[in-house]
């Protein structure tokens, strides 16, 4: 019973120091620290055709007291790629990230972009979005229609049937038959008196 109760206390115990937890301190933001402004945060590419310019760009100006670094964007989604500059950009400068969208994929679509950067407000999180319409096929000579076109009529020229004479080449059969011998036996019987 002593071993019952010691194991309950020391299993309570244990559960108790898990459940005591100190809240996690957020660490704390750099007062020095640049703020990327956007002119806008979302762009809308409207209706475009299949496999059109799928390039659009986002501006921002860097509005601090100390240079932003861009450590990585990443889209998404593969068809979502963003590029952005490598470089710092210095207090009261302007940077780009530009997007390129796969317009090859029809439909509506609704992606983001998100920026990582040593600035206040990181991560930004930009919207692309815009409905891709299917091109219209236009057939062309090379492409099958649903409807078989009837074959042209052409006219080949007549072939004149040449033959040969055929020769007959059977040379004569001889009769090569040896006359059969009949042979008959005839047994006379043989009459014995006594």
């Amino acid at each position: 019973m002593k071993k019952l109760f010691l194991a309950l206390t020391i299993t309570a115990s244990t559960f108790g120091a898990f459940a005591q937890t100190t809240p996690a301190v957020a660490p704390a933001v750099d007062p020095n620290a640049p703020t990327m402004e956007f002119t806008k945060d979302a762009i809308d590419y409207g209706t475009i055709k299949q496999d059109a310019d799928g390039n659009r760009t986002f501006s921002f100006t860097n509005n601090g007291t100390t240079p932003i670094i861009i450590s990585e964007a990443h889209g998404s989604c593969g068809c979502t790629v963003p590029t952005y500059p490598k470089e710092p950009i210095m207090p009261g400068q302007k940077g780009e990230i530009k997007v390129h969208y796969d317009t090859h994929r029809v439909g509506p679509f609704s992606k983001s972009v998100t920026v990582n950067s040593n600035a206040k407000n990181s991560p930004v999180v930009l919207k692309i979005s815009g409905t891709v319409e299917a091109a219209a096929v236009v057939p062309t000579a090379t492409e099958p229609s649903i409807i078989p076109a009837p074959a042209p009529a052409t006219t080949t020229p007549a072939v004149k049937a040449t033959t040969a004479p055929v020769k007959k080449t059977t040379a004569p059969v001889k009769k090569t038959t040896a006359p059969v011998k009949k042979t008959t036996s005839t047994t006379k019987a043989k009459t014995t008196t006594k």
